[in-house]
């Protein structure tokens, strides 16, 4: 017996909420690569922000791993590749861009947390792919 109530037990096992939360999950995501694809004049502007230049080739290759990352995760079946590009996409941007060690003041703690919060949606995209490797085993 488990410690989880039947019912909630029910909505966990779902195969809905799975999906749902993979969703919610890459939100930020596809949430960006969809407005870099928008605005991709906006998208060049913010790779050259970084220093990231030529910036053309940098906003397609962000656009396309937030993408199609998070399209993986979405789907599923191969959730482990888009949460794997997803998570050294993250990883990546904290010393690009949120090298809190090398900024003073508020901008320095403001990017530390950025940092922080980046840490725990690396974490986050392990797990929905655990999620979504769980889902195909019950299927």
């Amino acid at each position: 017996m488990t410690a989880t109530p039947r019912p909630i037990a029910a909505i966990l096992d779902s195969r809905v909420l799975g999906v749902l939360a993979r969703i919610l999950l890459t939100f930020p995501y596809w949430g960006s690569g969809l407005a870099k694809l928008i605005d991709f004049s906006g998208a060049q502007a913010e790779m050259g922000m970084f220093g990231l230049h030529p910036t053309a080739p940098f906003a397609v290759a962000v656009i396309i791993t937030q993408l199609v990352g998070s399209g993986l995760v979405i789907h599923g079946r191969h959730a482990w590749i888009g949460a794997g590009a997803l998570a050294v996409f993250t990883a990546l941007t904290i010393p690009i861009v949120h090298h809190f060690w090398s900024l003073e003041g508020v901008r320095g703690l403001v990017a530390f947390h950025t940092a922080t919060e980046h840490v725990g949606m690396i974490g986050g995209l392990i797990l929905g792919a655990i999620q979504a490797h769980w889902a195909s085993r019950r299927a």
